[in-house]
């Protein structure tokens, strides 16, 4: 049996907690490896700038998860919907979607770069900028947005190498680029003295070599799936297939990006630029450990995908359930160390004591209810392995816009800036219960699907 049909064969027959670990654990290190592109640029600006370019990158992270909302809209669609369709033994309609993710994610990336270079100063300011912060905040998306694009290759189409049975390969040119960008960051930095925009431009190296890495792949006739003539021409039917599915984590991240926007002009009015900081401190923590989680999701959603189009019920289950746990105890410890020694986490990004106080203020009280955000994220990320985009959609706003926005209103007048944290983990727990009810629901119509399964394959 040659490698690309036991690829496929074992996503079907082999152990479903083997399959899980084998392509978890390298979407988990690459994850947390490109994760580390900005967990190594805010240790740096923040130990080599000082605490106004801390809130200065802070306010680009609701910009640049605009840029990974439109990524993901593409890529992530493209990984899951060809997990189904190889699952369903269609390898033709597998290429076209390749190659109608790589002529739009093109198309998507000359649009949004040309916006943020108009209008970028006002889309700062729109996301809560301040006049001491807006300078550091330009600098380094000015300097950010040559290597965008490249980001956008790399991130969307190593999701796509992942689905279609390269696990290891995908973790690999990852730490490419990671590497180059740990390397490079504090030479730029300190070594050249050239600040904030030194990250920046030590990210767009290291992503620039990672896009290689993966775009040669797709190049390589060897793959299972390349590049080849006659599946670039755009075909409604198939952009519908992949954008219905990739909606889901777009909308999402923008939903992110409008919340993070009305979080840090919430967070500025009531405890200025230092909480702004506090909160790029929280959101750097929290996501790295959010990002171990979506590395679980990643390796679900292959097994899930294509054993749902081979309808195999009993697999997709016993996967979901096992990153479940997997999640829960990762956001468990996050929890657990966040409410034990938040001031060591403060400590590896500032020296400011004021700024070390706020931050660990900020992350025993937004915590609280983290444990239970595996099991949101990973129930998520299942709807979206099945193709089910608006249930998938409905999830990720209970948690990101439909119980934080009424929290933000109603708490701060009451609380002051403690109020602001604490919408944080009230969401989460309104947001645990829907998340509960509905795969509850889930799981009893794939039942019956499968109930019916059974019958039609005895009355055949």
């Amino acid at each position: 049996m040659n490698e690309e049909n036991n690829s496929l064969y074992e996503l079907e027959h082999s152990s479903v907690g083997k399959l899980l670990w084998k392509y978890s654990l390298p979407a988990i290190v690459g994850i947390v490896v490109m994760s580390l592109y900005n967990v190594v640029d805010r240790i740096f600006i923040g130990q080599g700038v000082g605490p106004d370019a801390i809130a200065g990158l802070a306010i680009t992270f609701p910009v640049m998860n605009l840029t990974t909302a439109l990524g993901v809209l593409i890529g992530g669609g493209a990984a899951a919907r060809i997990s189904i369709v190889l699952g369903q033994g269609d390898k033709n309609r597998a290429f076209k979607i390749l190659g109608n993710s790589f002529v739009m994610t093109l198309l998507l990336g000359a649009a949004y770069l040309s916006v943020f270079a108009t209008f970028m100063d006002e889309i700062l300011l729109a996301f809560g900028a301040s006049e001491h912060s807006l300078p550091y905040a330009r600098d380094f998306m000015m300097y950010i947005m040559p290597g965008l694009l490249a980001t956008n290759l790399c991130y969307s189409f190593n999701n796509i190498m992942r689905a279609s049975g390269y696990p290891t390969k995908a973790m690999i040119t990852m730490f490419i680029g990671a590497g180059v960008n740990v390397i490079l960051a504090p030479i730029f930095i300190f070594g050249l003295g050239w600040g904030i925009k030194g990250a920046a431009i030590a990210t767009d190296i290291a992503m620039t070599i990672s896009m290689i890495f993966v775009m040669a792949h797709f190049y390589s006739s060897k793959s299972q799936l390349h590049f080849k003539h006659g599946i670039y021409r755009l075909e409604r039917r198939i952009l519908t297939s992949i954008m219905s599915i990739g909606a889901a984590p777009f909308i999402v991240n923008v939903a992110g990006c409008v919340i993070n926007a009305i979080v840090n002009n919430t967070l500025y009015r009531y405890g200025g630029d230092s909480a702004v900081a506090a909160m790029g401190i929280f959101t750097t923590f929290t996501q790295l450990l959010v990002m171990i989680v979506i590395g679980i999701c990643q390796g679900m959603q292959p097994i899930v995908g294509f054993n749902f189009g081979a309808r195999r019920f009993d697999r997709l289950k016993r996967a979901y359930w096992l990153s479940v746990m997997a999640a829960t105890i990762i956001c468990a410890c996050g929890t657990a160390v966040s409410n034990i020694c938040p001031e060591l986490i403060a400590r590896a990004f500032t020296t400011d004591a004021a700024l070390i106080d706020a931050t660990a203020l900020s992350l025993r009280i937004t915590t609280v209810m983290f444990w239970a955000a595996g099991f949101q994220i990973v129930s998520t990320n299942f709807f979206q392995s099945l193709g089910y985009a608006g249930k998938s959609i409905f999830l990720s706003l209970t948690r990101q816009v439909i119980f934080i926005i009424p929290m933000l209103i109603i708490l701060p007048p009451h609380l002051g800036l403690n109020g602001v944290w604490a919408a944080f983990p009230t969401a989460d727990a309104f947001a645990t219960l829907v998340t509960a009810a509905m795969a509850i629901v889930q799981f009893r119509q794939l039942k019956r699907l499968a109930s019916q399964n059974c019958r039609t394959f005895r009355e055949a």
